[in-house]
């Protein structure tokens, strides 16, 4: 299949312009980064200190958010855009953000960029992400159901440690030893996140906070992000404005589903140079500049949903 064919920026922004819209600050994604620790840490500590359902309830789901955003901003290292300095950006994209969620950001970034050449076609390594849908109301509240109740968790990361302990045994394939590698940090990360718990004076109560919430909102989050940036889309290799969809979020979905402007998806395929801090005046201007027409734009999430669902019979 062709490349996916990409927008000329120069046309749409003037080089100026785009100069200005792909320059990566030096304080901006570390900023983000910090802002998301500094959230789940607050959150995990004060609903253990206040021990109330409702401040574990409260913490769950917004631990979940940020634990996305931390995948989102490893995701802006994969493309370059946490730090100009590409052995900063590196470290802290694996090391800050990647390790702790179970991911590798070079083995990410080989994969998301073929995701990028070959959006919605068979080679797109994403498509069974959105190939699926639509789908019907009972089907996506089934998976619903496992993400909240944990069950999607144990099943990836069941699969994730079957495969890292065939790695560590003697002549394992390649593919197995790096998934072992993987998983050894993701449990060391683990480690060092348990013992900030018990420096706390209140034992393993802040990580518990920290693990139910990956176990199931976070699961959740991600699945519908997963299915908001592509599914139901008109993707096609001769329009780039059609390759993904941008929704707009309130506050609510910006702390729980669209965290650090990931909402803003066509930009992004549009003009993968540009920071996520970014993407919303890229999103102004083609608006004024008359572009909506070409877009897939939806209200809100629920929009989405609602999108990707068939019609009852």
């Amino acid at each position: 299949m062709a490349l996916m064919k990409a927008a000329n920026p120069s046309q749409i922004f003037g080089r100026e312009v785009f100069r200005e819209l792909t320059a990566v600050s030096r304080w901006k994604g570390l900023a983000l980064v910090a802002h998301a620790w500094i959230t789940i840490i607050a959150l995990a500590w004060g609903a253990a200190y206040l021990a109330t359902w409702w401040a574990w309830g409260l913490a769950i789901v917004l631990i979940g958010g940020r634990q996305l955003g931390l995948a989102i901003l490893m995701h802006e290292g994969a493309h370059g855009l946490l730090h100009p300095n590409r052995a900063v950006n590196n470290w802290v994209g694996q090391w800050v953000t990647g390790v702790p969620m179970g991911t590798d950001l070079h083995a990410y970034r080989t994969y998301h960029l073929t995701h990028h050449r070959y959006t919605q076609q068979p080679e797109d390594p994403d498509l069974s992400l959105s190939a699926p849908f639509p789908t019907t109301r009972a089907s996506l509240m089934r998976k619903v159901f496992r993400d909240l109740t944990g069950q999607t968790f144990l099943k990836q990361r069941g699969a994730q440690l079957a495969m890292a302990l065939k790695g560590l045994s003697p002549g394992a394939k390649e593919q197995n030893l790096f998934i072992g590698k993987v998983t050894l940090r993701f449990l060391a990360a683990q480690v060092v996140l348990i013992g900030l718990s018990l420096a706390t004076g209140l034992g393993v109560l802040p990580y518990l906070i920290w693990l139910i919430a990956m176990a199931t909102t976070f699961q959740l989050y991600l699945r519908i992000r997963n299915i908001a940036e592509h599914a139901c889309t008109t993707t096609g290799s001769e329009d780039p404005f059609t390759h993904a969809r941008t929704t707009y979020a309130n506050w609510l979905e910006r702390a729980t589903v669209a965290p650090y402007w990931v909402n803003f998806h066509s930009e992004h395929h549009l003009f993968m140079g540009v920071p996520c801090y970014n993407l919303p005046r890229a999103h102004r201007m083609l608006i004024e500049a008359g572009h909506a027409g070409r877009m897939t734009i939806a209200a809100g999430y629920p929009a989405v949903m609602r999108q990707v669902v068939k019609p009852a019979a």
